[in-house]
């Protein structure tokens, strides 16, 4: 009996069996160790390269893992959640509607991309303006939003904050809809997981706004930003975002079977190492550990303890003069190649052994769940030009000169030379009855064209983007 044993005081006295005492002293170390390291990370303010990482069960609010989790962080285009919350909330107690038509401010028209670039007095209505947010990261659709709701940004921005008291989320303040850069602009990896709790449990009827892959407007398909849509099990929204202060952030759910996590990255210094960061989150997640059976319980996202300090100031880091980036809350488009996992397994501090972490799996081409949503400017079933929307300066779909042209073409003559022929040859159709028979299908090609259907949620003809 080289090795000494003791006997687990948790089994009733016929259950209890030999357990190597070094076994039971290394489980404690280990466990103290991690109870440690959870303290640390929830308490002591991120270093210079660190993030603020969550992960919460969206039915519980339990937390899974958290590092800090509670430091306050310039949110960015995420900020785009709460206007949605706010938005929705206005459908829900009546104050607009889905189909109220709101007008492009020059205010809206001012703000730094990523936008949509309308003209001024262009309107579109509320639905299109939510999904143009949501999956283009329209900072001028934002603007729309919050006039047409509020009457100013001002205002809207006090019901932002006024949302902010009454679902618990201690660190955030809010001063404009889109996220651009404002030294007030704060929130939390915490106060972002309440959101989106907040989202999923008082909207499911909206959640197809956050799963749109693709929109379509005009000739132009706009993917979403979100990486994982359609290229990650079960994933389901929510929202990106990148100003150079914050690094590069992402709130994002998945749901698998009857269980759906919400994870939080703030401030990782790529796309790609945002996307890393999400993945190894959520597959952690889903997959659990070997020794999570002894890990502290972090309780819920309302009870972390906000820590009273200033947002960290990334510029330098992530938009420094090696990297010629603007000022603005520009969205990166989605990579269509995995990430670099070079630097993978330094990613995130180890839930368990590093015998017991989950293979990160690698992202796959996009495979659509729905065919691109239509989007225009108008009221609804009955969309504006969306060449003509566009203000001066602005990006127009790519080779729309040359389509039209043949369009134009084919309109004006095809009808034409049928009625003149059918005058000359008309004294002969007397004579040969039978002759006369093709006349009446003369006019049938007329009568196909329709106008497209634009109804909120219809779908467009799917559209195969190069190179997939």
């Amino acid at each position: 009996m080289g090795v000494g044993t003791d006997f687990d005081p948790f089994q009733g006295p016929d259950e209890r069996m030999p357990v190597p005492s070094c076994f039971r002293a290394k489980v404690w170390l280990l466990a103290t160790a991690t109870a440690a390291a959870v303290t640390l990370a929830q308490t002591h303010p991120a270093s210079a390269a660190g993030e603020a990482l969550l992960l919460v069960d969206a039915e519980s609010g339990k937390v899974l893992y958290a590092d800090n989790a509670t430091r306050p962080w310039h949110p960015a285009s995420v900020t785009k959640l709460m206007t949605a919350y706010v938005t929705l909330h206005a459908i829900k107690d009546g104050r607009v509607t889905p189909d109220k038509l709101l007008t492009v401010s020059a205010n809206a028209t001012a703000q730094q991309p990523s936008k949509m670039g309308f003209k001024v007095g262009i309107k579109v209505t509320v639905d299109n303006a939510l999904k143009m947010m949501i999956v283009k990261s329209a900072n001028d659709m934002a603007v729309v939003l919050a006039e047409g709701v509020s009457g100013s940004v001002p205002a809207f921005a006090a019901e932002m904050n006024r949302a902010v008291q009454r679902l618990g989320m201690a660190q955030s303040n809010f001063v404009n809809p889109n996220g651009l850069p404002a030294d007030d602009q704060v929130t939390s990896a915490r106060d972002l997981a309440i959101l989106t709790r907040a989202l999923i449990r008082e909207f499911p009827d909206y959640g197809v706004y956050w799963h749109i892959s693709a929109l379509k407007f005009g000739r132009r398909i706009i993917r979403n930003h979100n990486p994982l849509i359609d290229r990650y099990p079960g994933a389901d929204g929510m929202k990106t975002g990148f100003i150079c202060a914050s690094g590069f952030n992402l709130v994002a759910t998945v749901t698998r079977g009857d269980r759906r996590l919400i994870a939080v990255v703030l401030g990782a210094r790529s796309s790609a190492v945002r996307t890393e960061k999400v993945l190894e989150l959520f597959e952690r997640g889903f997959n659990g550990s070997p020794v999570s059976w002894f890990r502290p319980s972090l309780g819920t996202v309302d009870a972390l303890q906000p820590v009273n300090l200033a947002p960290p100031d990334l510029h330098e880091e992530v938009c420094g003069k090696n990297r010629h980036r603007g000022e603005t809350a520009e969205e990166e488009p989605p990579s269509t190649a995995d990430p670099d996992r070079s630097g993978l397994n330094a990613l995130l501090p180890p839930f368990g052994t590093s015998a017991g972490k989950p293979a990160i799996p690698v992202l796959g081409p996009p495979v659509p769940s729905m065919a691109p949503i239509v989007v225009f400017v108008g009221p609804p079933k009955k969309p504006g030009n969306p060449e003509m929307a566009v203000a001066k300066g602005e990006p127009r779909p790519a080779h729309r000169k040359k389509s039209t042209k043949p369009a134009l073409a084919a309109k004006s003559t095809t009808p034409s030379p049928a009625p003149a022929h059918r005058k000359k040859s008309a004294p002969a159709a007397a004579a040969a009855p039978a002759a006369a028979a093709p006349a009446p299908a003369a006019p049938a090609p007329a009568a196909s064209p329709s106008p497209p259907s634009t109804h909120l949620f219809s779908p467009a003809p799917t559209v195969a983007p190069a190179g997939r």
